[in-house]
């Protein structure tokens, strides 16, 4: 939708934008000088979790998410809060806060200041501000034909949420699917400095499909997914079969719409890669020859390095799912 409203706004042009909107890339990037940039991103959503201070950290690790993606450092942040004031106790909102600045202390980023409005639901996220090193940081748009594809987290947090809001995930699920939402992929970032690493997006609200989608247009190649190696956290599965099914799925399955194949995918797993995924992994475009000792480094950090597909020369679609 973002895109069709954006059509024909007339955006000022300066040349130290390095990254604007143009290809959704996880964050802007502001040119300061030849070795320092800006990166700068926001991002605020709806409790995913019963539990407040739980809610507060996964929001702050979200919001970080968009930073290390492009190589940046985070610094500093603001904090973003819709909350019905008329309705919920202050403790709520202050368990929600202290979540997020726990998060952020873990960061090493200061909170600064922030914004808050009456609102009948909950929402809560940060504007977060970093830097980056104009030739060091990673974009979306720079995947290159015979890359390998990994991935650093398992899917299946959208179905995993939904599931809570309904009381339908079993407890030792829902705990494992915090643990790796609450996981920074900080300690992932610094593994990759020393690869070839061509092209990098974290895996948040469009799916595993929509942001590799968007890496595809972005870099002009087709990314080939392999639906049977793509790791899903325990349960996700048995919860989408019961229905626990973000509206969000069928939302990435229009925006992605017809730059995929499935090629016979079924249904079940076409969900699972569809789901919205809330503080999600990295799926890092890389040079097939530095894929296996980079999955072995990101593992030992207990992150998985998992190889979920491949990069080539455009094809009749963006996106192949094999």
């Amino acid at each position: 939708m973002l895109q069709r409203v954006l059509a024909g706004i007339n955006v000022y042009q300066d040349s130290n934008v390095l990254v604007g909107y143009e290809k959704a890339d996880d964050a802007g990037v502001y040119r300061l000088d030849d070795e320092r940039a800006l990166v700068q991103t926001v991002d605020f959503f709806t409790p995913v979790v019963d539990d407040p201070f739980t809610y507060g950290q996964i929001a702050a690790a979200n919001s970080l998410s968009d930073i290390y993606a492009m190589g940046g450092v985070p610094h500093f942040a603001l904090s973003i809060v819709g909350f019905p004031s008329d309705s919920l106790e202050e403790e709520v909102l202050h368990k929600i806060l202290r979540g997020g600045t726990e998060k952020m202390n873990e960061a090493q980023v200061a909170v600064i200041g922030g914004h808050s409005v009456q609102d009948p639901q909950v929402k809560f996220g940060y504007c977060v501000t970093g830097l980056v090193n104009p030739q060091k940081m990673y974009t979306n748009s720079t995947a290159k034909a015979g890359d390998i594809l990994l991935l650093t987290k398992p899917l299946g947090t959208g179905i995993i949420a939904t599931g809570i809001k309904f009381k339908k995930t079993p407890s030792d699920i829902g705990k494992r699917a915090i643990r790796w939402m609450l996981r920074l992929n900080a300690e992932a970032v610094d593994r990759m400095g020393k690869f070839r690493v061509h092209s990098v997006t974290d895996i948040t609200g469009y799916g595993l499909v929509g942001h590799a989608y968007e890496m595809a247009q972005a870099s002009g190649k087709t990314l080939f997914l392999n639906a049977g190696k793509v790791p899903v956290m325990e349960g996700t599965e048995e919860l989408a079969r019961k229905g626990m099914l973000p509206e969000g799925i069928e939302s990435n399955r229009r925006y992605v719409g017809t730059a995929i194949s499935w090629n016979g995918i079924p249904s079940l797993r076409q969900k699972i890669l569809l789901d919205p995924q809330t503080s999600g992994g990295l799926l890092i475009s890389l040079h097939k020859e530095d894929g296996k000792t980079l999955a072995e480094e990101l593992e030992a950090e207990g992150f998985l390095g998992q190889q979920v597909g491949h990069v080539a020369d455009l094809g009749p679609t963006y996106i192949q799912v094999e």
